[in-house]
């Protein structure tokens, strides 16, 4: 257990059991909530965090339609989910504009920076655009914010043939993924690290690759984001949804991901 929260510090209870059962044999390993409720027992549970707004889209630019209301990805690069999210460090705060594979959950592109600049959202684009061996036909969802609206991203992505799709009444659940990526990013890994304004890109690039190519998704049936990026088809999703509607939704909240697209954080707190 140790070993395995060496590199990702956050990982949820399902996920580290599931994990240490390949790795022992499930023979060797207690049940799953019996697991769940040792860790409780020594206080190896995750904590809950707080949240601060990065979106503004109370502005003058074009606001596009939701173009995915019903839209199920079956492979990688039909799909992209764009957000930003802060980062607290030891010197400040930064914020890291990140493009997300909706089919394989893989950071495609991302940014880290002192700001909420237009620009840190297009290097981020970029990165992505710049892997991807064809854009044709591709959507890109975001909220409403200005990065996004912007002429300089909108005229990249009609450049390469993506559609821009926004979210419509500010309801988090309308860019689920990319939320849920930027709570995994800062409950399993940067808010456990010691990070420093001169440590942090190098730790957020050790970070994104461990998520990328080591983190095992229930939403992608037990396989890294790496690994689903090369395979084709609806994906198996081994969690439930579960959303409380006595949550305010009114104001963007980076910790959505905990109640509609749950996996093992919800078992971490409610065992069965």
């Amino acid at each position: 257990m140790h070993e395995i929260r060496g590199f990702d510090p956050g990982i949820g209870g399902v996920k580290l059991w599931k994990m240490l059962c390949v790795m022992f044999n499930t023979g060797w390993m207690p049940g799953r909530d019996s697991f769940l409720n040792l860790m409780r027992r020594h206080g190896l549970m995750q904590k809950p965090r707080r949240s601060r707004s990065t979106t503004n889209s109370n502005h003058r630019y074009h606001k596009w339609k939701n173009l995915i209301k019903g839209f199920k990805p079956t492979a990688a690069n039909q799909l992209w989910q764009s957000d930003i999210t802060y980062i607290d460090h030891a010197d400040g705060c930064c914020y890291l504009h990140l493009v997300t594979d909706a089919y394989s959950k893989k950071i495609v592109g991302w940014k880290l920076a002192d700001n909420l600049f237009t620009v840190n959202a297009v290097a981020a684009l970029r990165m992505a655009i710049k892997q991807c061996e064809s854009t044709r036909g591709l959507i890109h969802h975001s909220d409403r914010g200005t990065q996004y609206c912007a002429s300089k991203y909108i005229s990249l992505l009609k450049k390469h043939g993506i559609m821009p799709s926004m979210t419509e009444n500010g309801d988090p659940r309308e860019n689920a993924i990319a939320e849920r990526v930027n709570g995994i990013l800062k409950k399993e890994f940067i808010e456990l690290m010691d990070l420093t304004e001169d440590n942090a890109e190098a730790k957020l690039k050790e970070i994104i690759n461990t998520y990328n190519s080591m983190r095992p998704h229930l939403s992608l049936g037990y396989f890294t984001p790496d690994e689903a990026h090369h395979m084709n088809g609806e994906q198996i999703r081994l969690w439930k949804p579960y959303y409380y509607k006595s949550r305010d939704m009114s104001e963007k909240n980076d910790t959505f991901a905990d109640a509609n697209n749950m996996d093992d954080d919800h078992l971490d707190r409610y065992p069965p």
